[in-house]
């Protein structure tokens, strides 16, 4: 019993130090993820995750197959009709500066496999969720995420990581991260199930009948903003009846 309390003990401090290390990132990067993922995802958590995605028989397929998303040719998906799901993730990468996911070998490792799935995925889920690439939209496609895949810890460090930067470093936008947060979650609650979707089969297809049919709904941001603002100022006005100031 002792070792075992022991051993708890030193995994405690190992993950604390690899959270430690990751808050010096910037809000969208994984960089020491895999490290950080090692000590986040135990064996019990994992099957938790593969029993939740394999809900849906796309997740079922998705984890026996194990595909990868394969070679992205920017140029020839920039080429495609600017309403497509192909331009727009072409465009986003391209105005960016970023690169496509490298291709990635074949893996039969369950663990191995979900965090490259991520890894591959994350740009996409970016563009069909609307989220920007500033602070608050990596929050939004984070919290998003964490809804799609079960509440693993890996999700709940990295948000907790970005809410912890803006805590040190950006507290006037402490408002726009909270309501980020709150529009993925939303976002991520109503959409249908994302995971093991090919979306290298979808780059012709329009984005808005994309985002129709997995009932995504990426303006829910001005609503929300609008009920806030609704909200603000019903506390207002009611302080003001009760002499409140």
């Amino acid at each position: 019993m002792h070792i075992q309390n022991l051993k708890k003990e030193l995994k405690k401090l190992i993950f604390a130090y690899r959270f430690m290390r990751i808050v010096q990132l910037p809000y969208g990067s994984f960089g020491a993820g895999g490290n950080l993922s090692d000590a986040a995802i135990d064996p019990k958590s994992l099957n938790q995750i593969v029993q939740f995605l394999s809900r849906t028989e796309r997740g079922r397929i998705a984890l026996a197959e194990k595909k990868s998303l394969g070679k992205i040719d920017l140029q020839q998906l920039h080429q495609l009709p600017s309403n497509t799901l192909g331009y727009i993730y072409a465009d986003h990468l391209l105005k960016n500066g970023l690169t496509p996911p490298p291709v990635r070998e074949h893996t039969s490792d369950t663990y191995r496999y979900l965090f490259n799935y991520v890894m591959e995925t994350h740009d996409i889920w970016h563009v069909v969720t609307g989220s920007n690439t500033d602070k608050a939209g990596e929050i939004q496609v984070e919290t998003f995420s964490l809804t799609q895949f079960y509440p693993a810890r890996f999700w709940v460090v990295l948000l907790a990581k970005n809410f912890l930067k803006t805590a040190i470093e950006d507290m006037d936008m402490c408002s726009q991260h909270m309501e980020a947060f709150v529009r993925g979650w939303i976002m991520g609650q109503q959409a249908q199930p994302l995971f093991g979707i090919p979306w290298n089969t979808l780059w012709e297809k329009p984005l808005d009948e994309i985002r129709a049919q997995l009932n995504i709904r990426p303006y829910l941001g001005s609503e929300l903003e609008a009920a806030i603002k609704w909200r603000g100022e019903e506390i207002t006005a009611k302080s003001e009846l009760v002499g409140v100031k």
